[in-house]
């Protein structure tokens, strides 16, 4: 490198250029470990060797080395030597360690050495004559003014932009010529604050350099609004103590399978779930997606894995399958990281795991959602349906398979009337389009099959519904919710019992209806296939409802169960718990409960979170430390209800701001700011540190750095 011994002696430092001198500043002293020893026979103990240690660059800040002549050099005397300079030190390398110290205080003492280093440190700043000038003043402060007016315009940049990202409005518009009537969002309102700013509107005229409403300049600001974003999540995640995550899969605009990604924890008191990114998803096995998850959680929990006591995703056997899921390798590398499903949806899951092993299941449920579907098309038809039938068939699921417990109540109660609904259509139609739907949905619903399945579902769903409701309500402890899933499970079996006199009934009531009888074998028998999806019911629900640790965790701290557990303490649900969440002190807990289930002061609180801040309010986070880490843990783990939904229909809404030609990094800026836009909004100097981290990227063609 330039700044090294052998290439400084073998040319003029003076005869260089200016930009080359300044370099080899900037590249500091060279400070290799150099191979130097010494003899020394003077002490009566005999011959022994001095070593060069390293520690002699810390203690003398101009001191330098050259690793191939073994020897020490004065790096400001070496650039700036002169004839009467010691050559010792300029030339030839200094080797002896015995007087080193000596020498060393002689040198820097030196007049020469002194005015040798006088001229490095100024070499490449203003004259000091410059620097008192009055001139020289006067620039930096116009200097400072103009960096003063530049921050002003990229605020209001950064401004609008923040406007537009926190209210979900797209940013870009088709057309943003400058003779376009509307260029999109942005544009106009960057137009429309600069009519009330003379400011912004003078620069918007005359800028040539830098406008700041060109794409990367919205991008690059996004960019750094996510950063930040980002960054004030990962300072919020070190101070908690506890962290969950859920993460679901979905598709962009161009049909990208990415991952959605979600933090739970308690900062200051309060439960935040932050919105993190959208991973995108190449592999899609388990290994890949768990690799995928732990290259985000890994800088944030590299030195504390035990955080992690909660993992919940969205019920896809590859993410949460109990045997080589995402969830189990997870759990290798973080062992507190309980696998909890997100109620809202896991039932709805599970009837799709159910309806998805059997061919004539899938057919039933793809004529089922085509009725409404057929409706929902056409006002004509919507407009005979009720004078027909006199009801409106429920909307379809655009997402999903629609296993919705009040169409298939719709079309069970109402089979007869869509069918002369249908017949009519039919007959009296002038669209042939509408006539062979009509025709197809019409012999659907007089198929036999289709009716055993209508009936069939019509049984079973109701209760699906039940169980739901009953997970969605967070009052309930986990006992109850085991009595629950237990009743549940014995009316499936009850309707698994039953199913031949469904089959029985259908035949009597319906017949085959013109459809011509095929003889089949007992494994094609629509009973068997409902047996089989009873039997996937109950199957599912155990796997995915397994986990109950949270629940028995919660019911230790639920303030309505404080009397009782007064007098018969919980002793084998705090022994569960303990298990699960082996960070907790079993017997200071049991000591702590003890002395709370007896105490009138916390009876009559309600919520997990309230408790919580009784504690710390009146500064009992000591006393009740067990206590205040399991509340935490509560807390922090999603319990009943889907939080996570709420990110994926605020996905459908980011993805109005999407174009073709807009990448992942920009929905990922996008959904921060929206999703997470009371954080924006919390974040203190939040317009500063975007511009700070803006202005830090490279170099920009407007000057936004001051002068001192």
């Amino acid at each position: 490198m330039a700044n090294e011994v052998q290439n400084l002696l073998k040319g003029e430092f003076s005869r260089l250029p200016l930009a080359e001198k300044i370099i080899i500043k900037s590249l500091g002293r060279p400070i290799p470990n150099i191979n130097l020893t010494q003899a020394d026979k003077s002490t009566k103990a005999g011959c022994f060797k001095r070593h060069f240690k390293k520690d002699i660059y810390n203690k003398n800040k101009w001191i330098c080395g050259c690793g191939t002549l073994n020897a020490l050099f004065c790096f400001p005397c070496l650039l700036f030597y002169s004839d009467a300079a010691e050559k010792t030190w300029t030339r030839t390398g200094f080797k002896d360690l015995k007087h080193i110290n000596q020498k060393i205080s002689k040198h820097e003492n030196s007049a020469r050495h002194m005015i040798c280093s006088t001229e490095l440190a100024l070499l490449g700043t203003a004259s000091i004559a410059a620097q008192l000038d009055s001139a020289y003043r006067q620039n930096i402060i116009k200097h400072n003014e103009q960096v003063d007016k530049n921050r002003y315009l990229l605020k209001r940049i950064i401004n609008c932009i923040k406007f537009c990202g926190t209210l979900e409005l797209a940013l870009r518009g088709h057309d943003e010529s400058e003779d376009s009537e509307n260029r999109g969002i942005f544009r106009e309102l960057i137009n429309f604050t600069s009519e009330l700013d003379t400011i912004l509107k003078e620069h918007l005229k005359s800028a040539t350099l830098f406008k700041g409403t060109s794409k990367t300049v919205q991008n690059e600001i996004l960019d750094s609004m996510l950063e930040v974003c980002q960054q004030e999540i990962r300072q919020q995640i070190n101070a908690a103590e506890f962290l969950a995550i859920q993460c679901d899969e979905t598709t962009d605009i161009s049909h990208h399978c990415q991952m959605l990604m979600i933090f739970r924890y308690l900062h200051e008191g309060e439960i935040q779930e932050r919105f993190w990114r959208f991973l995108s998803v190449t592999d899609k096995t388990a290994e890949g997606l768990a690799k995928c998850i732990e290259e985000e959680l890994g800088p944030l929990l590299k030195d504390s894995p035990h955080k992690l006591i909660a993992q919940t995703y969205d019920g896809a056997n590859v993410m949460s399958g109990s045997s080589g899921g995402v969830q189990t390798k997870i759990k290798q590398k973080y062992q507190n990281a309980h696998f909890i499903h997100c109620y809202a949806h896991q039932l709805n899951l599970i009837m799709q795991r159910a309806a998805s092993q059997n061919p004539k299941v899938k057919v039933f449920f793809s004529n089922l959602s085509a009725i409404p579907s057929f409706f929902s098309n056409s006002t004509h038809r919507c407009d005979l349906l009720e004078k027909i039938v006199k009801t409106k068939m429920p909307k379809v699921a655009p997402t999903r398979w629609n296993y919705n417990i009040r169409t298939v109540s719709a079309v069970f109660e109402n089979r007869e009337s869509l069918i002369d609904c249908f017949r009519e259509l039919e007959n009296k139609c002038d669209k042939t389009i509408t006539s062979k739907e009509a025709y197809g949905l019409r012999r659907a619903l007089e198929d036999s099959d289709f009716i055993f399945f209508l009936t069939f579902f019509h049984k079973t769903l109701p209760h699906v519904a039940i169980l739901f409701n009953q997970f969605q309500s967070r009052n309930k402890d986990s006992v109850q919710l085991l009595k629950d899933i237990d009743v549940f499970e014995k009316a499936i079996v009850l309707i698994r019992d039953t199913t031949e006199d469904i089959q029985q009934t259908v035949e009597n009531e319906h017949g085959d209806n013109g459809n011509k009888r095929r003889k089949v074998g007992p494994e094609e028998r629509n009973c068997i296939i409902a047996k089989e999806v009873c039997d996937i019911i109950i199957v599912q629900t155990k796997e995915r409802l397994s986990y109950r640790g949270h629940l028995e965790a919660a019911s230790l701290l639920d303030t309505q169960n404080f009397t009782n557990y007064s007098r018969y303490f919980p002793a084998k649900i705090l022994n569960s718990v303990v298990t699960y969440y082996p960070m907790v002190n079993k017997e200071k807990l049991k000591t702590e409960l003890e002395v709370m289930y007896m105490r009138e002061d916390f009876k009559n609180i309600t919520g997990g979170l309230n408790l919580l801040s009784l504690l710390t309010n009146n500064n009992l986070e000591e006393t009740f430390s067990e206590v205040t880490k399991l509340l935490q843990i509560i807390i922090t783990t999603p319990m009943s209800t889907s939080e996570a939904e709420r990110c994926f229909s605020t996905l459908k809404r980011i993805k109005s701001f999407l174009r073709n030609s807009m990448g992942n990094e920009r929905l990922n800026a996008l959904a921060m700011m929206s999703v997470n836009k009371n954080l924006v909004h919390n974040i203190s100097n939040f317009d500063e540190k975007v511009m700070e981290h803006f202005i830090s990227q490279k170099d920009r063609r407007l000057d936004f750095t001051y002068k001192h």
